[in-house]
């Protein structure tokens, strides 16, 4: 019997030493502590309000047109009217394709997000697989990402101030 219960705590402790083992990070809260991603956000958020300003000036100038319109209408011949009424449309068609060039899902404030971004993202990536390489970790997940989803958590594998760390960065001293 000695024999037996010997022999299953070995297998289980060989079993145990085999385990995987996981960490998690938060890309936000790393993020945070990155000057160049604070100014990248910076940068889109003035672009967008440039390009936000340019959508609401177009928009207003169809608005005035079409008052302005309204209150020819009377004195208008059909033809004149018609005239009228097609530049309206197209002046509107016009800003709607602004709009959607540059806010729309393949616009070019989405291409500037990419392009300021990503060399950021690449440069977190590598730094989490560096940690988990020095300290054998076989998966990390995101905390943060709306995808993975943690109900529990325990701070002990927590590596993201590890990973601000080896990007160069002090750990707590989030930007604003």
């Amino acid at each position: 019997m000695k024999k037996y219960i010997l022999i299953c705590f070995l297998m289980f402790t060989g079993f145990a030493s085999f385990a995987q083992k996981f960490a998690y990070v938060d890309t936000e809260y790393i993020l945070k502590h990155l000057p160049e991603y604070k100014s990248s956000l910076n940068q889109l958020n003035l672009l967008s309000e440039q390009w936000q300003q340019q959508v609401d000036k177009n928009f207003t100038d169809i608005d005035k047109m079409y008052k302005a319109y309204q209150a020819d209408q009377v004195l208008l011949t059909a033809d004149m009217r018609k005239r009228r009424e097609n530049e309206i449309i197209e002046k509107e068609k016009d800003a709607k394709d602004f709009q959607r060039r540059i806010f729309g899902p393949d616009g070019e404030l989405f291409q500037n997000r990419s392009k300021l971004l990503s060399p950021i993202q690449d440069k977190v990536t590598k730094a989490i697989g560096e940690v988990a390489k020095a300290k054998f970790f076989d998966f990390i997940f995101d905390k943060s990402s709306e995808a993975t989803m943690m109900i529990y958590a325990s701070s002990n594998y927590d590596v993201s101030n590890e990973v601000i760390t080896r990007l160069g960065y002090k750990p707590g001293a989030i930007l604003k």
